[in-house]
């Protein structure tokens, strides 16, 4: 039984460094956006944004075929906290206390789905 726990853990980090993948796209795409009018910078991060989405998609596909479609998705919603953790790396935005709250909603119900599966 240890063995599948740790199995499913390790897919279970998989699937958040592949959503944490997809994240940092919205960080390329807010850097392009604010070239302010400089062409390269703007086509670096665009290109940059597409190429993590295009990888970000492959890596996708290999998630589906490991997890039930319905807890693959259900940890997506994590993408709003590695996003959160982003702003507040990159941009050095600030976090309220309803933005904790509403992070805390989404890892009790990411772990209450990825808890409350059976594996098959």
């Amino acid at each position: 039984m240890n063995g599948s726990l740790a199995g499913k853990i390790k897919n279970i980090i998989l699937l958040q460094a592949v959503i944490m993948i997809y994240t940092i796209s919205s960080v390329m795409s807010k850097e392009a956006s604010a070239s302010g009018g400089d062409l390269l910078r703007f086509l670096f991060f665009f290109g940059m944004e597409f190429a993590i989405l295009g990888v970000y998609a492959v890596l996708w596909q290999q998630m589906i075929k490991r997890f039930e479609l319905s807890v693959a998705y259900a940890n997506r919603s994590m993408a709003v906290v590695w996003s959160m953790v982003w702003a507040v790396l990159f941009f050095h935005d600030t976090i309220t206390l309803q933005n904790i709250a509403g992070v805390v909603l989404v890892m009790t119900g990411t772990l209450i789905i990825n808890t409350g599966t059976e594996e098959g």
